[in-house]
C-alpha cells in the first residue's frame, strides 16, 4: 500500500500535469511531468499517452531509476529515460517537465535558440534557452542531448521535439515551462518586427546570486563556469 507521502507526490504530479494542460502547454497524449521521490533513486511520472483532463493519482507511475516499475497498472511515459537522466545528473532537481508548447516547439523545429532578451531569463532559467542536438525520442540518447543543452540552466529546447525544464520543486518547473513558452512567443514576435536586441552581459551579473540561491539545480561540478558560458 502506498504511503501518505507517496500519495501526496502522486497528487502533486497530477496537479502539475493538469496545470500545464489548462495553460495550453500540452495536449492530450503528449508531454510528461515527474517528481523525484525525496532522496531515493525513484520517481513518479505521468503515464504513457496521458489524458490530462481525467488523470487520477492512481494512474501516476512509480519507477526506480533503473526503469523497474514499482507500481502496477499504467505504463510510464515513453520519455521516462530522459527524466531519469536529468535526476541522475542533478541531485537538486526534484521535478522535470517536458512540453510541446506551440511557439517553443516552432523554434525547436527551426532549431533556433532563444538568446537573453529579458532579464528574467537569467533569474529563473540561468541564461539563454539553447537548442539540443537531435535525439531519438523515447531513448537514452534524448536524455544525453537534453543534458548537454541544459548545461547549468533550467530549460532547453529539444530539437524538433519541444521543451525540457527542471526545477527544485514542481512549482518551479511549472513556472519555467510557462516562461519558456512566453519568451518563445515574444522572441518570435520580435523577429517579425526586426532584429531583437540582446540584454548586455554586464546587466546580468547582479542577478547571478538570485539564480544560484533560489533556482539553480545544476551539478556542483559545473559551478566554476562563469556567466559568459551559462
Amino acid at each position: 500500500m502506498a504511503s501518505n507521502k507517496e500519495d501526496q507526490l502522486r497528487m502533486e504530479v497530477v496537479k502539475g500535469a493538469k496545470t500545464i494542460y489548462t495553460k495550453g502547454l500540452v495536449e492530450a497524449g503528449e508531454g510528461n511531468v515527474s517528481l523525484r521521490n525525496g532522496k531515493k533513486e525513484e520517481l513518479f511520472i505521468t503515464p504513457s499517452f496521458n489524458q490530462y483532463d481525467t488523470l487520477k493519482k492512481e494512474e501516476i507511475v512509480h519507477l526506480n531509476f533503473d526503469g523497474t516499475p514499482l507500481s502496477a497498472g499504467k505504463l510510464p511515459s515513453t520519455e521516462a529515460k530522459m527524466h531519469i537522466a536529468i535526476y541522475k545528473s542533478r541531485s537538486k532537481a526534484q521535478a522535470v517537465i517536458h512540453t510541446h508548447s506551440t511557439f517553443a516547439t516552432m523554434l525547436s523545429i527551426v532549431q533556433k535558440s532563444i538568446p537573453i532578451i529579458m532579464e528574467e531569463m537569467y533569474i529563473f532559467l540561468g541564461g539563454p534557452i539553447d537548442i539540443s542536438e537531435f535525439g531519438k525520442a523515447h531513448t537514452e540518447e534524448i536524455g544525453e542531448v537534453a543534458l548537454n543543452a541544459l548545461g547549468k540552466k533550467n530549460a532547453a529546447l529539444l530539437a524538433n521535439h519541444g521543451v525540457i525544464v527542471c526545477g527544485k520543486s514542481l512549482d518551479h518547473a511549472v513556472k519555467f515551462a510557462e516562461l519558456v513558452e512566453k519568451l518563445a512567443k515574444i522572441y518570435w514576435g520580435a523577429l517579425q518586427i526586426g532584429e531583437p536586441k540582446i540584454v548586455p552581459e554586464e546587466h546580468l551579473e547582479r542577478f547571478q546570486k538570485l539564480f544560484e540561491t533560489l533556482f539553480a539545480n545544476y551539478p556542483r561540478s559545473m559551478r566554476r563556469k562563469n556567466i559568459k558560458n551559462p
